[in-house]
């Protein structure tokens, strides 16, 4: 009479373990710790366009538009600011920044030429070593008229060495 009390509870433990499925496949890919440096290509698409202040945004882009920019990441695995930027002449600088084990989220501050106020865009994806996707939602805050929100999405792959640094101040020239 003993045995059949424990059968119930007996039953319930070999179906539990059961339950606990088949052992975990091994990860497709480790997490990066870091963004490998070089030079990386990046291409983006405007997902959303919105005026913020019922006047025409003040931006060349328009929704659908894509483009295709180079610049580095450095030694340290932090990427240029012109890797995020809308506009290629817009002057920004990374304010806050997390890329570490897959994860990149990075908030920046831009100023345009010709505008009083600020573009912030604000990124948020996932790295590998050798590339980056997310997406960046920016809102822009102006003195003037012309304020808005866009998201675009983007996708980044490393493409070689980044050029040395004297090389790159006699292109200025």
């Amino acid at each position: 009479m003993r045995a059949t009390k424990w059968a119930p509870v007996l039953g319930a433990a070999l179906v539990l373990a059961a339950c606990g499925g088949e052992p975990e496949a091994p990860a497709q890919e480790a997490a990066a710790e870091a963004l490998k440096p070089g030079l990386y290509e990046v291409s983006s698409e405007v997902t959303a366009l919105a005026s913020t202040d019922k006047t025409t945004p003040a931006t060349k882009l328009k929704l659908g538009d894509k483009s295709v920019i180079k610049a580095c990441v450095s030694a340290d695995g932090k990427p240029a600011p012109e890797l995020l930027a809308e506009m290629p002449t817009d002057s920004c600088e990374i304010k806050n920044s997390y890329i570490r084990y897959g994860r990149m989220s990075a908030q920046m501050s831009c100023k345009r030429e010709g505008f009083r106020g600020e573009v912030m865009p604000a990124m948020m994806g996932s790295f590998t070593a050798d590339g980056f996707e997310g997406e960046i939602t920016e809102l822009s805050y102006f003195v003037e008229e012309g304020d808005y929100r866009m998201t675009r999405k983007v996708s980044a792959r490393r493409v070689g060495d980044c050029p040395p640094a004297d090389a790159a101040e006699e292109k200025k020239s």
